[in-house]
Order: structure tokens, then sequence, then C-alpha cells
């Protein structure tokens, strides 16, 4: 497998020994509602994120933490996924949201920080705990530290391994056999692929997934990142191209279809595969405890190695406005110990961002095994999450406009390239 682009890769393997994840949104007194309790020992800090799903997995989490630490309890407070972002921007920007803060990761975060909404964590403890190409995903962009890394997401093609069974098919090893498993399904009366196209984020995040098999992974990437190659380049446009043309094995009404509908399609087994996150693994094991799951790589288009794309995903801040930064601070540092890495492993069946953590789930080892030997970057969201709106927006409202008839393939790469011309120094030579 080629290099995963400089630096990134040797971080990542550094920790890839486990699985995936993210999380939700709130509010504290002058930071949404922290507050005192009881004879006033006692001091509550709201935690946000967009995992809704993850509540109940928190609370365990929590409950540890609260026996270390009596006098500080947590709450979390999640928001619904497609809404966080613009909630907790208009918190932050009145004085208010919670304590403790979940970010986006990359350019996301840093537009927190350097709108000064973060605290600055640069001296806790723990925080070598960590490889640089991981912290980076929560640095303002004066390189200043503002959150602590929590998990690694992967993203891969799952299956259901019974309908597999059933017609006899077998992971693919090329793209060809990928689209003949795709034809044969759709034959046999399965939907082939749970895919929806009304939420913008599923659009860049399955082209994170397909689009490697076809511009040539870790090859293109540090081709792009020396400004050798761009988006308008033919192996770009190829990749937007096999997207437009995997919409004949998407549900019937995909243009109408969001995150829930497609899980839903996916493990009540209408649908027979789910291009999708490692953080979904649990998830779809509560909504079906007998769905028989397993992954396969990405094949390439072009014989070279199959991918699986990671990234780090997720990461905890401290809101700037809080009245108990101190007390926040004590939480984050607990995320930097191999005690909570190894909880959050079991709990959350994702891979830990801390080093060395391992996993009893033969999925998520397995997967940490593929991102371990076959890693390549969420392109898009690692290096292209800027400008207004980011090239990663941008990517996916005209992979939306392709989808309903309004934007060509080479008009989706022309869109892309002039948004990132617009701030990515190489680019611009």
């Amino acid at each position: 497998m080629g290099k995963i682009t400089k630096g990134w890769m040797i971080g990542f393997l550094a920790f890839i020994l486990i699985l995936t994840g993210c999380s939700s949104d709130a509010g504290s007194e002058e930071g949404g509602d922290s507050s005192n309790e009881g004879s006033g020992d006692t001091v509550t800090l709201q935690v946000g994120s967009w995992r809704t799903e993850d509540t109940a997995k928190y609370e365990k989490l929590f409950e540890a933490f609260n026996e270390k630490h009596p006098d500080i309890k947590l709450e979390f407070k999640p928001s619904k996924n497609t809404e966080y972002n613009t909630i907790l921007n208009t918190e932050l920007k009145s004085g208010e949201g919670p304590d403790i803060l979940q970010l986006r990761p990359y350019a996301a975060g840093a537009e927190l920080a350097d709108a000064g909404y973060l605290e600055p964590i640069d001296d806790l403890n723990g925080l070598d705990t960590f490889p640089e190409s991981s912290l980076m995903a929560a640095q303002g962009s004066d390189g200043t530290q503002y959150g602590v890394p929590l998990n690694m997401s992967t993203t891969q093609m799952f299956y259901n391994k019974k309908i597999f069974d059933e017609l006899g098919l077998e992971e693919p090893q090329t793209y060809e056999e990928f689209i003949e498993i795709n034809e044969t399904l759709k034959k046999e009366g399965y939907t082939p692929l749970a895919m929806g196209t009304k939420e913008g984020w599923l659009m860049s995040l399955m082209h994170g997934i397909v689009g490697p098999s076809q511009y040539g992974a870790n090859e293109f990437v540090e081709k792009i990142e020396n400004g050798e190659t761009n988006f308008v380049s033919d192996e770009f446009k190829a990749s937007i191209e096999a997207m437009d043309e995997l919409k004949a094995y998407f549900p019937d009404n995909y243009e109408g279809l969001g995150m829930e509908d497609i899980r839903t399609l996916f493990f009540t087994e209408k649908a027979a595969m789910f291009p999708l996150g490692s953080w979904e693994i649990e998830v779809l094991k509560e909504m079906n405890p007998d769905l028989q799951l397993d992954f396969f790589m990405m094949p390439s288009a072009d014989g070279k190695e199959p991918t699986i794309t990671t990234w780090v995903d997720g990461s905890y801040a401290i809101n700037a406005n809080s009245e108990h930064k101190e007390e926040a601070k004590k939480f984050l540092e607990w995320m930097t110990t191999e005690e909570f890495g190894q909880m959050f492993t079991e709990e959350f069946s994702m891979v830990s961002a801390v080093p060395g953590v391992q996993s009893d789930n033969q999925l998520v080892s397995d997967l940490a095994k593929a991102a371990e030997q076959n890693s390549t970057p969420y392109l898009i969201l690692v290096h292209f999450a800027k400008g207004n709106p980011s090239t990663k927006a941008t990517l996916e409202t005209e992979l939306q406009g392709m989808y309903l008839g309004e934007q060509t393939t080479e008009g989706v790469a022309e869109a892309v390239q002039k948004s990132a011309e617009s701030y990515y120094e190489p680019f611009q030579k």
C-alpha cells in the first residue's frame, strides 16, 4: 500500500490499534447551565456533542469520572447531528454554550478557536500522550492546542453477510467486481447501496470512500499537497463520474432520504451495503442484534491496493466563557489516560485516539488492522475544509446538484477547484 500523506500516516499508525466514533451539543451558565448543587460543593458541567445516539454510553463514562471526582458532575446535552453546528455557533456568539464541547475536526474546530470561543489547553497534563498528527485536528490556525482527541474514524463499505451468503457473493477484489455485485443485488430485489442525497455530509463522506479508488488514493493526495495536480484533473473527475454512476444502485427516491432513512434500510435488511463510518457499528447492532455485519475496503479501479479512509474525528474543548474551566480541565486530562481510552473503546466500539488501546470486538479489531495497512486520508475534510463556503461544503452541494440533474460531473470538479484556489497555496503558485 502506498504511504499516507507526509507525517499524517506516521502519527496515525502510532495509535490505530482500535476503532472509531464522535459526539453532540447543549448549554452552561455563562457558557450554559453549569451550577453548584446541594450544599454548593458539586459543580455541574454540561457537555455538548452531535451524537444523540450515544447518550447512554456517555453516562457510563461520566459515572466513572464522577467516582474519581465526586465534586464534578457531567451532563451530556447532545443536539441533532445536522443542527449541532448552527446551535453551537449561536450559543457561543451569545457568550453561552456548554462548558465542554465537541469540536468538529480540522478547519471547523480551528474557526471556533480563532474566533476566541475556546480555552487554550497547551499546558494540559497528558497532551504528550498523543502524536502531533492527531493533535492537529483540534488546533487553532496558529498551532495553539484547544482540544483533546477522542477517536479515530474510518469509512468503508459495510455489508450484510447473510444477504451476500444467500446470493453466493464474496467481497470484491476489483472495482469491476464491486459493480457486478451491485448489479446482482439489484436483479435479486435488494437495494444495493443504502445511500441518500438529502444531507450534504453524506455526499462528501461517500466520496471519501469511493473517490480514492478512482483518483489513486495516497499517490494523488501527495501530488495535490505538492501542487502537482488538482481537482480538474482526469483522476479527480473520474471519482465524480463514479459517484454519478453509482446512483443506479441507490434506493428509490434517494433525493429525499437522509441518515436515519438509509440506516433503517440497512438494519432492516432491505439494503445490502452501507457506505458509512465505523461509529455506526454499535448503533446498527442496537437496532438489529441479529444483523450479520461485516465490511470490505474499496477496491481500486486501476489495480492498486484497496483503501479504507481514516481521520481524527472529534475532540473535546473547553468553552472560553465557562465559569468552571479548572473542573473542565480535569475531565480533559482524564481523556488522555489509557483508562479512558480503554473504557471508550469498550463502550463505543470505536478506535480510541489514546495510543496502545486494544479492542476485544472482532469487527473493530479488523477495521483497525485494515486502517493500519491500507489507510488513506479523508482528503476533502483533512486538507480542504476551509473557505466560505468551504471546499468540503462546495463538494457536497455540487454533488447534490448533480444527483438532481442540475450539475454535470465536470461542473462539480470545476466548482471544487475554484473553491480551493481561493486559499490553498499550492494552487496559487
